[in-house]
C-alpha cells in the first residue's frame, strides 16, 4: 500500500470538500469519529481550502453556544414512492475558515436522546446520505464540493447513491467521492460474519427505501467500498492488513478487488490539547528537555490514586476504551503474574465491557499497587500522561489508535502489538545502536506480551536509555498538519481516478 510523504504540495489548488458523518466535535462527540471530522477539515482549511462540514442537528446541540442561521428550509428527500421525507438544513460559520451544516429531522434526530443505538438507525443514516445529496442538488449554485467524504459504515450509501441514482445528475456525477474507513469492524446492524444467504447484501442491488425495513439488512461499508472513487483508511498497515481474511471482515475480497484504489493515512492528534508545556491539568509543566518535572507530576498521580508515594516506582497504565479489540484479554491472563513478580503500579482509566470492569475493579481490591477510575474522564488523562513511565495497548486490531500518541507526547513509553496505527505510529527499541520510541510484540499472545512488558520493566532501571526512549517519542510528528498534507494528496489523486 502507498505511504504518502509528508512534504507539502505547494502546487495543489484550493479544492471543496465536504465531510459527511454522524458526529463532528465540538457539537457532538461519542468518539474518535468526531474528534477526526473536526480535526482534520480544521488542518485542511489552513492548508486554504474550503472544507465543510455535515452532520446531523441532534437535539443535544446547544444554539446558544452555536448559533446557526437556517440555510435551506422545506428540503425534500425522496423516498422510493413513498411520501418524501421533509428536512431543513441549518449552517454555524466557525470563524472564516470553516463552514458546518446541519441536517434537521425531527422524528430521526432531535426526537432521539442518543446518537447512536436505534432500531432504525440504518434509515438515520440514509436520510442523512440522501439529505446531504439533495441539499447540494438545491444548492449547487452557491457553493458545491469537488468531493465529499463520507465516513465509516454510516456515511457508505453516498457513494452509492453517487454512482446509480445520481449518476447522469448534472450536479452530482461531477463530484468525487472518498469513503474514509475508521472501523472495517461496524458495517451495518448486524455482524457480517452472522448473516443468512437469503439476508446477505452482495452491495449491487438498489438502494431500498428509507423507510423500507430492507434498509436493515444492507451493508453500507460493502457499499462505500464497492462505489467510491477513492477509499482510504486510517493507517498504512491497518490499510494493507483489512485485505487479507484475518482482518478484512468478510470484506477482504472486494478490497483486494479494488487494491488501486485504497490507502492508508495516519490520524493526527491535537497538539495543542496534548502538550505537557502549556496543557492546564498538568501540574507541574515540561517538554522534552526537562523531563525531571515528570517527578513531581508522577507524585501527584499518586496522591490522586491512592498509590504509595514512590518516586522510583514503575507506573504502568491503561487509558481508553475497555473492549475485547483492546487486547485486555492479555492482560486480564498476565496481570496477577505481573504483580506478583514484579514491582510496579498500575493505573486504570476507561469505561466499557462489564467484564473488563469487574476485572480490574477486583484487581484493585486485591493489590494496594492497583488503581482504577472505571467510568469516562477527560481530564484524568492529562493527569496520568504526566506522571506514568509506560502504556499498555496490546490490541487485537487497531485502525490508527490515538492513546499511543497522545501518551508518547507526555513521554510514556507505549507497550504495544506491532499492529494497525500501533505499528505505523511505535518502533520497538531493541538496542542503544537500534533505538525506538517504545516496545513492541507481534504475536497475540500472553507470552510475547509478558516477555515484552518484561523488556521494558528491566529497561526502565537504567535511567539515561528510559529517558532517550521517552525524549524520542515526544519527538515524533503526529500532528493534524502531517496527516492534512497527505490527504491533501489523496484528494488530488480522488479527482484524478473520477476524471479518467
Amino acid at each position: 500500500m502507498k505511504i504518502f510523504s509528508t512534504k507539502l504540495n505547494k502546487q495543489a489548488p484550493p479544492l471543496k470538500i465536504l465531510f459527511v458523518g454522524p458526529e463532528v466535535a465540538p457539537f457532538i462527540k461519542v468518539g474518535g469519529l468526531g474528534e477526526v471530522l473536526h480535526a482534520l477539515p480544521e488542518a485542511l482549511a489552513s492548508l486554504g481550502h474550503d472544507v465543510r462540514t455535515m452532520t446531523p442537528k441532534y437535539a443535544s446541540i446547544n444554539e446558544e453556544e452555536f448559533p446557526m442561521t437556517m440555510v435551506l428550509e422545506g428540503l425534500l428527500v425522496p423516498n422510493l414512492g413513498n411520501e418524501d421525507l421533509i428536512c431543513n438544513v441549518k449552517k454555524y460559520k466557525n470563524g472564516n475558515r470553516l463552514t458546518n451544516y446541519f441536517l434537521e429531522n425531527q422524528e430521526y434526530y432531535e426526537k432521539r436522546g442518543s446518537v447512536y443505538g436505534y432500531d432504525d438507525d440504518p434509515a438515520r443514516w440514509a436520510l442523512l446520505s440522501l439529505g446531504t445529496l439533495e441539499f447540494i442538488r438545491n444548492t449547487a449554485e452557491k457553493w458545491k464540493p469537488d468531493i465529499i467524504v463520507a465516513n465509516d459504515w454510516q456515511g457508505g450509501l453516498i457513494p452509492n447513491y453517487m454512482k446509480t441514482s445520481y449518476e447522469k445528475d448534472p450536479v452530482l456525477s461531477k463530484i468525487a467521492s472518498v469513503f474514509l474507513i475508521h472501523n472495517i469492524y461496524y458495517q451495518g446492524m448486524f455482524d457480517p460474519k452472522f448473516i443468512s444467504e437469503l439476508d446477505y447484501d452482495d452491495g449491487q442491488s438498489n438502494i431500498p427505501a428509507i423507510t423500507d425495513p430492507r434498509m436493515l439488512k444492507i451493508n453500507f461499508m460493502r457499499r462505500g467500498i464497492r462505489y467510491a472513487d477513492v477509499i482510504n483508511t486510517v493507517s498504512p498497515s491497518y490499510a494493507r492488513e483489512i485485505t487479507t481474511p484475518e482482518y478484512g471482515e468478510m470484506l477482504d475480497t472486494l478490497l483486494q478487488e479494488r487494491r488501486s484504489r485504497l490507502f492508508g493515512i495516519l490520524n493526527g492528534i491535537n497538539y495543542e490539547n496534548y502538550d505537557p508545556a502549556t496543557n492546564p491539568y498538568v501540574e507541574f509543566k515540561y517538554d522534552v528537555n526537562h523531563l525531571d518535572e515528570r517527578i513531581k507530576n508522577k507524585k501527584i498521580l499518586q496522591q490522586k490514586f491512592n498509590l504509595p508515594e514512590k518516586k522510583d516506582a514503575f507506573v504502568v497504565c491503561v487509558v481508553g476504551r475497555l473492549a475485547e479489540q483492546k487486547g485486555l484479554d492479555l492482560v486480564v491472563k498476565t496481570m496477577d503474574q505481573m504483580q506478583e513478580n514484579f514491582d510496579f503500579q498500575f493505573v486504570v482509566l476507561g469505561s466499557g465491557d462489564s467484564r473488563y470492569i469487574s476485572f480490574f475493579n477486583e484487581l484493585a481490591k486485591k493489590y494496594k499497587t492497583v488503581a482504577t477510575h472505571l467510568s469516562f474522564d477527560n481530564i484524568l488523562p492529562h493527569t496520568i500522561y504526566s506522571g506514568a513511565d509506560a502504556i499498555l495497548i496490546p490490541s487485537r486490531f487497531e485502525p490508527c489508535g490515538l492513546t499511543q500518541m497522545e501518551a508518547m507526547r507526555y513521554g510514556v513509553v507505549p507497550i504495544v502489538r506491532k499492529i494497525g496505527g500501533l505499528a505505523d505510529s511505535v518502533k520497538d527499541h531493541t538496542s542503544e545502536e537500534d533505538p525506538g520510541t517504545g516496545f513492541v510484540f507481534d504475536d497475540y499472545n500472553e507470552y510475547a506480551f509478558l516477555g515484552t512488558f518484561m523488556r521494558a520493566y528491566e529497561l526502565f532501571k537504567y535511567k539515561k536509555i528510559w529517558q532517550g526512549i521517552q525524549k524520542r517519542a515526544m519527538k515524533e510528528d503526529f500532528s493534524w498538519e502531517k496527516s492534512a498534507a497527505e490527504y491533501e494528496k489523496l484528494f488530488m489523486r480522488a479527482l484524478n481516478q473520477f476524471n479518467k
